[in-house]
């Protein structure tokens, strides 16, 4: 999964349109709105053409960088400067209204493949993981942008289109460079040129897409020019006393921070927060130090037997599908969450546990395809778990939140486990931290689970045992039409 785009998408998706008046942009022309459909589909699948992304890490243990430079000295900077852009870039992107946070994005992409190919120093792998980092940060802008052109109601259609794209541009980057490296014999280096000539030509893209008019906070459509129902900043707004424009801007984030409190209370979304903000630290440390693992299993000086781009999208695939599959899954989800979470945790507990252990690269391939799959399967029952009470905004701020911690928790871990200032740990032990991180998580998400089924098997019992001391009171349980023709008579 790209982070960024499923939440925000999933959020206006499932938002909806109640106004008796529809937008200007609900009366577009049919054949402008296609064509724009097209333009920002093929602009999100070109975007992540990047054939030597898979390649990254061989590329650098191959260009006289030590394992661990590029474990403890190079990788650590990208979840700093992660978490250093990400709360900028998200208030940034609505305030600019998206178009130059994608720009910025599509520069950040071409620095990191110029560092690629002309940098030599230890300096300039930390600059190009930064960039990284920025380009991470900005992908909130493309799901936030697109919807931002369209009227409501095609929401949820404009949500596939995108998020297809994206995972057939990831797919199709991964297969293309595997097919260099393996049929055409070509350089990691040569991948990396290949790589900044699609990048360049992304950025001609972002200079011809059309900046929006309106943003989600900072930018909101006049009352007079869209009817539609008072979104939950119109009905906050009205709230701040007639503080006017800069008082709404200064008091609504307020007033939502506060509202995300209360609604902290509700059991399902703090669970499913939680999920986010534990699993998602953990998930993307494994997601950075895979490439790094498999190096230390199947060390080999012959790039055509680096089977990095094939992994990834067979993980890519099966990470569609698993999303895919969990849009019909129909169970009591405040009854079952936590045994569902739990499970699924323990499972990549010993997927870790796998990988780390084995020596054979297949079998890590697998680990790894397996761990992608199944986080992907909880990803879209989490956003609806989430999204589904809330309004757009405050399922946008509520995935920002989500997404900042999980960002600090993996920060954190990054410098305690990761970093050379902290334990500096090798590859290997690093990946049994992570096995105990997700086995801790497993514990407690089953411990869960058997509470929550307690409680529930003591509620059914009190109803049980309530029931079977009532006395039998028949008129109150018939319908009105079945009763005695002579309770009727008395009632009239």
């Amino acid at each position: 999964m790209a982070p960024g785009i499923m939440p925000l998408s999933c959020c206006r998706a499932m938002s909806k349109s109640d106004g008796a008046k529809k937008p200007a942009s609900e009366t577009m022309p049919d054949q402008r709105w296609k064509l724009q459909v097209f333009y920002l589909c093929f602009y999100g699948f070109m975007t992540q053409i990047r054939p030597g992304e898979s390649f990254i890490t061989p590329y650098l243990l191959e260009a006289n960088f030590t394992k661990a430079e590029v474990t403890n000295v190079i990788t650590p900077v990208l979840s700093y400067s992660y978490m250093a852009v990400l709360v900028p870039i998200f208030l940034l992107t609505d305030y600019l209204r998206y178009k130059p946070v994608l720009v910025l994005q599509s520069l950040s992409h071409i620095s990191i493949w110029a560092l690629l190919v002309w940098g030599t120093s230890v300096l300039a792998m930390q600059l190009m993981e930064f960039f990284y980092g920025i380009t991470m940060a900005t992908r909130i802008a493309y799901s936030s942008y697109i919807f931002s052109l369209v009227a409501p109601s095609r929401y949820q259609r404009m949500a596939s289109y995108s998020r297809s794209a994206v995972l057939l541009g990831v797919f199709t980057s991964s297969v293309l460079g595997q097919l260099c490296i393996t049929l055409g014999s070509v350089s990691f280096n040569t991948l990396n040129y290949v790589s900044l000539g699609f990048v360049s030509f992304g950025l001609i893209l972002t200079l011809f897409l059309e900046r929006p008019r309106r943003s989600l906070f900072f930018n909101r459509p006049s009352r007079a020019g869209d009817a539609a129902v008072p979104t939950e900043l119109d009905r906050m707004a009205r709230g701040d006393g007639g503080g006017g424009t800069r008082g709404w801007r200064d008091m609504v984030l307020c007033r939502m921070l506060r509202e995300l409190g209360a609604l902290a209370r509700q059991p399902q979304l703090r669970l499913w927060s939680l999920w986010w903000v534990f699993n998602s630290a953990g998930y993307y440390l494994m997601l950075y130090y895979a490439h790094i693992l498999w190096n230390e299993i199947s060390h080999t000086t012959d790039s055509r037997r680096v089977y990095n781009g094939g992994v990834d999208a067979a993980s890519t695939l099966l990470g569609a599908i698993a999303s895919f599959a969990a849009g019909y899954v129909k169970i009591r989800w405040t009854l079952w969450s936590e045994l569902v979470i739990g499970m699924v945790t323990a499972f990549q507990a010993g997927l870790l546990l796998l990988m780390n252990s084995t020596t054979n690269i297949w079998l890590c391939y697998v680990g790894y395809i397996l761990f992608r799959g199944s986080h992907q399967f909880l990803v879209p029952l989490a956003i609806f778990q989430i999204a589904t009470s809330l309004s757009k905004e405050l399922c946008a701020l509520v995935f920002g939140v989500n997404t900042f911690f999980a960002t600090v928790l993996k920060t954190i871990i990054t410098i305690i486990v990761a970093d050379k200032r902290g334990l500096g740990l090798s590859v290997r032990p690093q990946f049994y931290v992570y096995f105990g991180y997700f086995t801790l998580l497993a514990v407690v998400y089953l411990l869960a689970a058997i509470r929550v089924g307690v409680q529930h098997s003591h509620r059914r019992q009190s109803v049980e045992l309530a029931l079977a001391k009532e006395p039998c009171q028949p008129t109150v349980e018939t319908p009105a039409q079945e009763k005695s023709p002579e309770a009727g008579t008395v009632q009239a």
